[in-house]
């Protein structure tokens, strides 16, 4: 299960329609446990492959988040990405490089009515839509 607020939701989105028509990435932040993660902070990152169809995180932007939510005292707990004018599910692209199964991945579609789903993938072969709990 995952947990998160309108709040991050609507930061998520916002990201997604201010980058639009290009696909938006970015960190999630938070706690997790074993059955259920809750997104505490959500951390907007540049998409370096400026398209549509796929996205790359700039490394060094990457690192330098990763120790900023560090210092915060967050962990990470998985990314996000949008699919401007296709489904919330993973791509086949997006199965190969999920590279972590503790991970969740967040897809958020802008093809007609907003959806955000998030997403537990091993090896690129187990996709998992997890449950998602506003809060």
């Amino acid at each position: 299960m995952v947990k998160i607020s309108k709040e991050h939701y609507n930061q998520i989105l916002e990201h997604a329609r201010n980058e639009f028509p290009l696909e938006c990435c970015g960190l999630l932040a938070g706690v997790k446990t074993e059955n259920e993660t809750s997104i505490e902070k959500i951390y907007l990152l540049k998409n370096i492959d400026q398209s549509s169809e796929h996205f790359s995180m700039d490394p060094r932007e990457q690192f330098a988040t990763l120790k900023q939510m560090r210092t915060e005292g967050y962990m990470l707990v998985g990314n996000y990405h949008s699919h401007p004018y296709t489904p919330s599910r993973p791509s086949e692209e997006d199965k190969r490089l999920a590279y972590d199964p503790n991970m969740i991945y967040g897809i958020l579609s802008l093809k007609g009515e907003p959806v955000l789903n998030f997403f537990k993938i091993i090896e690129n072969k187990s996709v998992e839509k997890l449950v998602c709990l506003p809060i």
